[in-house]
């Protein structure tokens, strides 16, 4: 199997290089940039699985380039020295499947990119023995193609939506809380992750998947504790 391609965008020479470092060692295959404005040339001619994105950049920050899709589509884990949950919160919102917050650990960002990265590719999301598709009332999941449809049409979903969704779907109407949510689709403690994450992602999913987001017929909230799927 060709080695996986992590573009690493970060304007400061150190962090941008311990990160590559560390990628390498792990068997990636990676590729440096130090400004935002040459990300969408570099994606379009590097072609990578996955991106390490800063959010503060020369030429265009890394919100920017997530909201206008220069990233190409592809997973993408933001970096950010700003402590502001509003800077993670956007970045979820216009696509990020995953954030790290400076100052962090190499190990610990390489242990993301490796999580995103088998998701992205296909790695199991429901439990196991779980069939291949399952169907709710119009809304058809396959797990092996990592495709959603409602009443017929393709969603469009992230690669954590998607994620998120196959895991609540695998245990209907079983009460998820978020700390549980982050430590089984994102892999991680929660005392490394915002409960935001979880409230941003089920905000998008609803979006895209409910045909009243505010009154959704598939993912309920269960107040004070969590979320759970309705079949």
């Amino acid at each position: 199997m060709p080695a996986s391609r992590v573009l690493v965008v970060d304007d400061e020479p150190t962090v941008r290089e311990v990160v590559a470092e560390y990628l390498r060692r792990d068997g990636y295959e990676v590729c440096e940039l130090d400004r935002g404005d040459t990300v969408q040339q570099t994606v379009e001619r590097f072609q990578p699985d996955l991106v390490v994105l800063d959010i503060m950049l020369p030429g265009a920050n890394g919100l920017e380039l997530l909201r206008a899709g220069r990233t190409g589509g592809v997973p993408v884990i933001l970096l950010t020295a700003r402590s502001e949950e509003t800077d993670r919160v956007l970045g979820l919102e216009f696509g990020a499947d995953d954030y790290v917050t400076k100052p962090f650990s190499p190990r610990e960002l390489v242990a993301r990119v490796r999580t995103v990265l088998r998701r992205a590719q296909g790695g199991a999301t429901a439990a196991g023995g779980a069939p291949e598709v399952v169907t709710f009332d119009g809304l058809h999941l396959d797990l092996r193609a990592r495709e959603v449809r409602v009443a017929g049409k393709v969603v469009p979903l992230t690669v954590k939506e998607f994620d998120l969704l196959a895991f609540l779907a695998a245990a209907p109407r079983q009460v998820f809380s978020r700390a549980q949510l982050l430590h089984h689709v994102w892999d991680s403690s929660p005392d490394y992750q915002d409960p935001a994450t979880v409230t941003v992602h089920v905000r998008r999913l609803r979006q895209k998947i409910e045909a009243n987001p505010d009154s959704p017929r598939w993912i309920t909230t269960v107040f004070g504790v969590g979320y759970r799927f309705e079949p």
